[in-house]
């Protein structure tokens, strides 16, 4: 393992160590967030959609939808701009392909061809009530990579996105992978156990959920607007329109899908997943994540992941990939290009 440009590290560095508010993270992410729209398709197209192909173009109006059928009839959605060398992007909990745009525009720009799908339950994919666990997801994911026929992909997931890339590397193997970036991703287990006794308990996550079942509008607006981003520390500078699309991207979502995926992705055990990379990896973090502690998160993964280069970003909050966009950026395509 490679380690670059790190923060330093106490050797206590734990979950909820080095805090630096007030309010504890469990405090924080125990808060509410919010509530928005489901749409409805006609009968009629319900019945047509049963007779489509694994892959298809989805029209609504004067809108086009690229989207693929899994083999348990999930439609999942996706964006596949440009053309070269392609990066597939996984997106974290509870959000969509869209929180990719600033990544799929600059990665588009410098010559790559860009993929974002939106997670079953997520987004603009079937909003199903079954599935919603990491054997799923990784499977999904390789349904989309094999219709769109991808080599030598590169692999972006981001949180609980890091878990569905492992997830998918464990079941099906790096055929088409290329390289994998993890950035402040959930592995290797975010609950805590006897084998992981600094994770954080379960009663933490089953709140998340009373959370989500009663009144997720809440919830998902006081993460957004506190420890998601760290705009709840001294002197952060506050966008409501990150907010507000961070918000908009989480009532897309079903909320059975984020109601399931919370134990999707703090109960899953990566490790075996992770001992079976070998493609060059690259591990990104800030060491002020919120929601991600990344003592029991990325240093820990970069440990365990043969082929891996561990970065660090001081002060840096868990929606890094938003806040510190041109950083991040850099960084990535700095480790595609060596």
């Amino acid at each position: 393992m490679e380690t670059i440009g790190t923060a330093d590290i106490p050797s206590d560095a734990r979950i909820g160590a080095g805090s630096k508010s007030d309010i504890s993270r469990r405090d924080v992410l125990m808060g509410g967030a919010a509530v928005l729209l489901a749409s409805t398709l006609p009968l009629a197209s319900n019945a047509e959609s049963l007779n489509q192909s694994k892959n298809r173009s989805h029209h609504t109006g004067d809108k086009q939808m690229n989207t693929i059928t899994t083999k348990d009839g999930v439609t999942i959605y996706y964006k596949d701009w440009g053309k070269g060398e392609p990066i597939v992007f996984s997106h974290g909990w509870p959000l969509s392909a869209d929180d990719w745009d600033t990544q799929m525009m600059f990665f588009l720009n410098h010559g790559y061809r860009v993929i974002a799908h939106d997670r079953r339950g997520h987004g603009r994919s079937s909003q199903t009530g079954e599935g919603h666990d990491m054997d799923h997801y990784a499977d999904d994911l390789a349904a989309l990579t094999a219709q769109l026929d991808l080599k030598k992909a590169i692999h972006i997931g981001h949180s609980t996105g890091g878990g569905e890339i492992a997830r998918y590397i464990g079941r099906h193997g790096e055929s088409r992978v290329s390289k994998a970036v993890l950035i402040s991703s959930v592995p290797p287990l975010m609950v805590k156990t006897p084998a992981n006794p600094i994770g954080l308990p379960k009663d933490v996550f089953d709140g998340f959920q009373t959370q989500v079942a009663n009144d997720r509008a809440q919830f998902y607006l006081d993460l957004a607007t506190g420890p998601f981003y760290g705009y709840n520390r001294a002197g952060a500078k506050v966008s409501q329109a990150v907010i507000q699309n961070w918000w908009r991207q989480g009532m897309m979502g079903g909320a059975k899908a984020h109601y399931d995926g919370i134990v999707a992705f703090s109960q899953t055990d990566f490790t075996p997943d992770l001992k079976k990379f070998t493609v060059p990896t690259l591990v990104m973090q800030g060491d002020d994540d919120q929601i991600v502690p990344y003592a029991d998160a990325s240093l820990l993964t970069a440990k365990i992941v043969k082929n891996a280069t561990l970065k660090i970003y001081k002060g840096f909050p868990h929606g890094m990939p938003t806040t510190q966009a041109a950083t991040i950026n850099a960084d990535i395509l700095a480790f595609l290009k060596s």
